[in-house]
């Protein structure tokens, strides 16, 4: 592992909080020291109070922050004395912990300090380091873990067996440090959990952080415990190099895999059709619908064909604090999704029961994660976030296992030892923070036309209540627009079915499945078009056509969606028909008819059909529009206008708060409604 630290940089930071804040980001940046969120780091310095007086205080950071982006704000500024009075306490509840270290605090505005403020605060040091560092952990959680940090590190840490984080932890350490020499020690480690380091210096804290990382790493290399995307190091013995190759097989790109593997062929990837599928049978058990993100990677792959797989995916997490997002087991899917969820609910509520203590309430019983035999792992997630943070997780906990299986078997904690992380006190009140979800969360909307005025604001409007957005558009800009914050615009021609189908294919390989379709498929007309048998053909395959090829296409995946629905945008225009409008007329009642034909088909799968019917949405940008329809009509612009029966300019945003509103649960018993749209909503 390398150092990041720069010395410009540095130079660069004002006062210790700086330096403090420039050191947790290179911690952060690396996901083989930090995931997500974990590992927490603290300085000691002297801040003035209210009344002008000096106090010791402890910055160390908040919780909810990520080391990665870490800023000033995010650390707690706790006053030195009372963490340290808390640490001679005999006992200590971690909610009363919690609460008495928020009373402590300078800032009543700062984040909640760490659970391990207490920890830092007793490390005399002005810097302290914690990260839940891979290497490890991964040798740590093996047989006979300790004796085996202790070789690589002999008696310069001190290793504390595996304690629940909080005051428990803080007490053991604090205990087994009242007589230690603290010159004499490198680091802390945490059996099953992490490694701290310390020093008056910064640059010294972290990079001791490193050097000890290094070490770890160069004993997995050293003993063949080798995966994909580590390097083999010069230090590496001959010997060493030779293990390495005899207890592992290199795939056809040179990446090297651990393991006894039951299919060595090049990968097969998972129908998408039995991915949606999947994602429904999960929503459908979390009570919630949530995106399917999986991961087809050759690591993945070859994990999901190991021969061990039914042994070593039922070991438990790399640390603890994964369950939170992990859950301590994955789904292990079989040749029949449905009796693999019922088992695996079966037995989740099984380990709930055998250890669970009074007042706890079992938490949904339904997996975070996925191995599907033979096409790598499924995350699952309410958002593209959520999904990726556990995809990340569960991929470096893959590792480790591979390694750890090599070092003689991976061992993680006991089922006890995990459950009372997963229902401790701390994490149910993070997962109580995040409980409530938005209307449209973990739902997959399908946009077409998504360059169009009304169609961003739709999307707008949809995104503020947690849907996730597929836009589809003939412009290429709509990639650059929508493929941001977890969405993905596609350029998409409705009229050529082939680059349907693989745009739809490319949402449900992202995202799992679609639930939703926002369909605009009305088409400007001018005065510039006569009747002759070119503009029919384009009028009916603008307002007809396009609409039929991607219904085909997305029905099987909207069969399995979450309580799905197609929300079609047609155009009012036929009511009113003008001397030359008569081609144009004619198309509109043909969209008429699809509609009540396509209500019809899908009732009976339980996807809902609306239609909307805007009029003339008055902007700038149709201005021309505008004035070719009143010319064909045979009316000036104003009298054009004044036909709307309510008489008041529509605006783009009317039809796409329609359009959200309809594709909602408030129409969730609504289906083959056709409205028309004149006025403000």
């Amino acid at each position: 592992m390398k150092s990041l630290w720069d010395n410009e940089k540095a130079s660069a930071c004002k006062n210790d909080l700086d330096l403090r804040v420039y050191t947790s980001r290179l911690l952060g940046e690396n996901s083989f020291l930090v995931l997500h969120g974990g590992g927490n780091t603290s300085v000691k310095t002297k801040v003035a109070n209210f009344f002008g007086e000096n106090e010791d205080v402890l910055y160390v950071k908040g919780s909810g922050w990520d080391l990665g982006t870490i800023e000033a704000a995010g650390f707690a500024p706790v006053k030195m004395d009372t963490l340290l009075k808390m640490a001679k306490l005999d006992s200590l509840s971690d909610s009363d912990m919690v609460k008495y270290q928020r009373a402590a605090m300078l800032d009543p505005t700062a984040p909640n300090p760490s659970v391990e403020a207490i920890l830092h605060a007793i490390i005399p040091f002005k810097f302290v380091d914690h990260t839940h560092a891979d290497s490890m952990v991964a040798i740590s959680n093996t047989a006979d873990g300790e004796s085996k940090i202790r070789e690589i590190y002999g008696e310069k840490v001190l290793i504390i067996p595996y304690v629940m984080p909080g005051f428990d932890l803080a007490k053991l350490v604090y205990e087994a440090t009242k007589e230690a020499n603290w010159d004499e020690l490198e680091a802390i480690i945490l059996m099953n959990h992490g490694i701290f380091t310390f020093d008056d210096n910064a640059k010294v804290a972290y990079e001791n952080m490193i050097d000890l990382i290094t070490k770890a790493e160069k004993y997995l290399l050293k003993n063949g415990a080798m995966v994909c995307g580590d390097n083999i190091e010069e230090e590496l013995s001959f010997f060493g190099s030779m293990g390495v190759f005899f207890s592992s097989f290199f795939t056809k790109s040179g990446k090297c895999f651990l393991g006894d593997n039951k299919r060595t062929g090049e990968a097969i990837e998972i129908d998408l059709l039995d991915l949606a599928k999947i994602r429904k049978r999960i929503s459908t058990e979390k009570k919630q619908a949530v995106l399917a993100k999986i991961n087809n990677s050759e690591k993945a792959i070859h994990f999901s064909n190991m021969s061990s797989l039914d042994k070593i995916a039922n070991q438990g997490p790399l640390t603890p604090d994964h369950v939170i997002r992990t859950k301590r087991l994955p789904l292990v899917i079989g040749s029949n999704i449905d009796e693999s969820l019922e088992q695996y609910s079966s037995d989740y509520k099984e380990y709930f029961e055998e250890h669970k203590t009074d007042g706890l309430v079992c938490l949904n019983h339904a997996p975070n994660w996925a191995i599907a035999n033979g096409y790598g792992t499924i995350s699952f997630g309410k958002n593209i976030k959520e999904a990726t943070i556990i995809e990340d997780i569960t991929d470096h906990t893959m590792t480790a296992i591979l390694k750890g299986e090599l070092l003689g078997g991976y061992q993680a904690l006991s089922a006890k030892e995990i459950f009372d992380v997963e229902y401790w006190e701390l994490e149910q009140a993070k997962l109580k923070k995040s409980a409530t979800c938005a209307e449209f969360a973990g739902k997959v909307v399908l946009i077409t036309d998504a360059m169009s005025s009304a169609q961003k604001i739709c999307v707008k409007l949809l995104k503020e209540k947690g849907a996730t957005i597929a836009a589809f558009d003939k412009d290429p800009e709509v990639v650059k627009t929508y493929t941001k914050g977890g969405d993905i615009g596609i350029i998409c021609d409705l009229l050529n079915f082939p680059n349907i189908k693989v745009a739809i294919d490319k949402v449900v390989r992202t995202f799992g499945g679609i639930d939703i379709v926002v369909n605009d498929i009305g088409s400007k007309i001018s005065n510039e078009e006569d009747s002759t048998g070119h503009n029919w053909q384009k009028h009916l395959d603008i307002n007809v056509t396009k609409h039929q090829n991607l219904s085909k296409l997305v029905l099987p995946y909207l069969k399995e969606g979450i309580n799905p629905s197609i929300v079609i945008i047609a155009s009012k225009e036929f009511i009113s028909v003008g001397n030359e409008h008569v081609i144009y007329t004619a198309v509109e009642n043909d969209q008429i008819q699809l509609s009540n034909n396509t209500t019809q088909e899908l009732t009976r799968h339980g996807i809902r059909v609306n239609t909307i019917y805007p009029r003339k949405i008055h902007s700038l940008v149709n201005e021309k529009a505008l004035q070719d329809r009143a010319e064909l009509c045979g009316l000036s612009l104003d009298d054009y206008l004044e036909e709307d029966e309510l008489k008041i300019g529509l605006e783009a945003y009317d039809t796409a708060i329609l359009a959200s509103t309809i594709a909602s649960s408030a129409f969730g018993r609504t289906t083959g409604a056709q409205l028309k749209v004149d006025c403000f909503i």
